[in-house]
């Protein structure tokens, strides 16, 4: 599907539809960033200079550490990018498997074995070796230590063993057949460094970093500056610019404020309002790029364990197919794109986002139900709900009243319950609105205790992961919501046989096939109601820096990508000695696609469920 871009549209409602969008990283490439900008009546104050090669990122990013094996939050995790390589890395052009340590691998007895073979001469940061034993020791840590794999342990949950046969040769043994690349998402490190930290899943890594990828971590102060200097000896070239340094600031607004007077050199999770104060101003370029997110309403279709234990007190209603459909028919999404986020974005039809053309349920599938109040109210009166005095259906002496949950701090979220709420009262729903704090939003809904909440995650560039936190086999094993990782507490064995077989499907059009029956199942079972795929809105100080590169290459984002493409050959604006020749210099230009951002991508949903969606990779 191709992205809309709309750049006037209601700006009233547009308060902060990307406040809650920080997050979303994107699947990245080698292209090169935007010059196209408009000429502007207003100007922003010129940037210092003294330090041309400094790349000044504005932040307000969580680290909870940058452990690579435990790390879950958006901005340490993508700085783990930029300083460990993968076995196999994502492609900067749709986020496909590409050369990483790895120069080439083969899968075979059907997918049970893959054999990598690492590049020649790759090296530590420290001046020591890459060779096998450090993907051995990586992965083998990850499979014996529970709390090693915190941060991608379920990637290898299907790892029996490792074989080095010699240094270049790593051979994964898998218990079964597999189609997804092993090799991909997994940082792999140093061997001689992290077998001599004493309780490594407790280890900060927040100094001395021995890195391989194209920045390292030179310093950290918590709430305040993380700063990474260049790896000049990267096996891709070293970047352009000598040093990246994240600055905190308190709220997007400051932010915007800091890019304006030329204090620092990037925002990104603007607002539509934001984004359109700025573009055209003179020094700043704006750009709005597709990403790899999507935004849902989230149902409680009855919670229960893997054992088929009930808990929760979500609404029996909710536990009606019918009902549900129904509620999907009376919301008009393309409404709230175009209200709440001021069109930035594409309307959403499952959970794989349209970024990912390969995979994404189209939006002429055969399963997809328009906006129709009028085919909602029938629904419903087939499921036995009839209308009331006061409008509101009811059905065995009870009315059908849902509670939503609704983050007190994001205007997103409040915004798309102003108008959810009428609409589902027009087809005789009646909506009680919860309005609070993340904490008790994450704590209630793990344990179950809600109708309905605003969610989302981000995805990778495979859908093997979304597709399998939706089978029976990811539910919870305690009745407090914990033991497990369920997207929203749905199962079905169709669904969970379909899961397998495209699980070792080595034929890509054919396990294509098998994902688009998934999503058309689960659309119509509808646990939630996908929403939208959100842009990623970023600015960045043209008169400062150049030649940033998206991901996907074409329409994509340059921050918070699922590579380290962003700013792997960003330069200073002017520096045509440092010009690369790997892509058209094209500039940011405000094209139009998006990326959703808005709650969290996988990894410890049952453990964190929200925190701060934005920050949750």
């Amino acid at each position: 599907m191709r992205t809309r871009h709309r750049k006037h549209l209601v700006r009233a409602l547009c308060v902060a539809a990307a406040a809650a969008m920080v997050v979303a990283p994107a699947a990245a490439a080698n292209a090169a960033a935007p010059t196209g900008i408009h000429a502007a009546q207003s100007s922003a104050q010129p940037s210092d200079k003294s330090d041309a090669k400094t790349l000044r990122v504005a932040t307000s990013g969580f680290v909870d550490s940058f452990n690579p094996f435990t790390s879950i939050y958006l901005l340490p995790t993508n700085i783990l990018r930029y300083t460990y390589e993968f076995l196999v890395q994502n492609s900067q052009e749709d986020g496909s498997p590409t050369k990483g340590l790895a120069e080439k691998w083969e899968p075979s007895d059907g997918g049970k074995v893959w054999t990598f073979t690492l590049q020649d001469g790759l090296k530590w940061s420290d001046g020591k070796p890459i060779t096998s034993a450090d993907v051995a020791y990586t992965y083998q840590a990850m499979m014996d230590d529970p709390a090693m794999g915190v941060a991608n342990g379920g990637l290898l949950s299907n790892l029996d063993s490792i074989e080095t046969p010699d240094e270049k040769t790593v051979v994964l043994n898998m218990k079964e057949p597999q189609a997804p690349n092993p090799g991909v998402e997994i940082p792999v490190v140093p061997k001689h460094v992290w077998e001599k930290i004493d309780k490594p899943a407790e280890y900060a890594n927040d100094k001395d970093v021995v890195g391989s990828g194209p920045f390292l971590l030179e310093s950290y102060k918590a709430n305040q500056s993380i700063v990474l200097k260049a790896n000049k000896d990267f096996w891709r070239g070293a970047p352009k610019i000598d040093r990246i340094q994240y600055i905190y600031y308190t709220n997007s607004d400051a932010q915007v404020q800091a890019l304006r007077s030329g204090d620092v050199d990037m925002v990104t999770g603007l607002t539509a309002t934001q984004f359109e104060a700025l573009d055209g101003v003179k020094g700043i370029a704006t750009h709005s790029g597709q990403g790899r997110r999507y935004s849902a309403i989230s149902f409680n279709v009855g919670l229960k364990t893997r054992d088929g234990q009930a808990y929760g007190n979500g609404s029996p209603a909710l536990q009606d197919e019918a009902v549900r459909q129904a509620i999907r028919l009376g919301t008009d999404t393309d409404t709230l794109l175009e209200k709440v986020l001021g069109g930035y974005g594409e309307p959403a039809t499952s959970f794989i986002p349209a970024s990912y053309p390969k995979w994404t349920l189209p939006a002429d599938d055969k399963v997809i139900m328009k906006f129709d109040p009028e085919a909602a109210k029938q629904k419903l009166e087939e499921a036995g709900w009839k209308a009331g005095a006061d409008g509101i259906r009811e059905k065995d002496g009870k009315k059908l009243e849902l509670r939503l949950y609704v983050d007190s701090t994001s205007a997103t979220e409040q915004a798309e319950a102003e108008f959810f709420v009428p609409w589902m009262k027009d087809i005789g729903v009646a909506i009680k609105v919860e309005s609070t704090d993340t904490d008790t939003i994450t704590a209630e809904t793990t344990k179950g205790n809600y109708d309905m909440y605003f969610s989302g995650w981000s995805q990778g560039a495979d859908p093997d992961y979304q597709l399998g936190i939706n089978t029976c086999a990811n539910m919870p094993t305690a009745t407090d919501g914990s033991g497990g990782t369920s997207q929203d507490g749905w199962c079905d064995p169709e669904f969970d046989k379909l899961y397998q077989e495209q699980h070792t499907e080595l034929d890509q059009s054919k396990r294509e096939a098998i994902v688009r029956k998934m999503l058309e199942m689960n659309y119509t079972a509808t646990p939630q109601i996908a929403t939208w795929y959100a842009n990623s809105l970023e600015a960045y100080r043209s008169d400062r820096f150049t030649d940033f590169s998206l991901m996907p290459k074409k329409d994509g984002i340059i921050a918070n990508q699922s590579g380290y493409w962003g700013y792997l050959t960003v330069r200073p604006a002017g520096d045509d000695t440092a010009a690369t020749d790997g892509g058209p210099n094209v500039g940011l230009i405000v094209t139009g696609v998006v990326i959703a951002v808005l709650v969290i991508g996988g990894i410890v949903f049952v453990a964190i469920r929200r925190r701060n969606s934005a920050d949750i990779e």
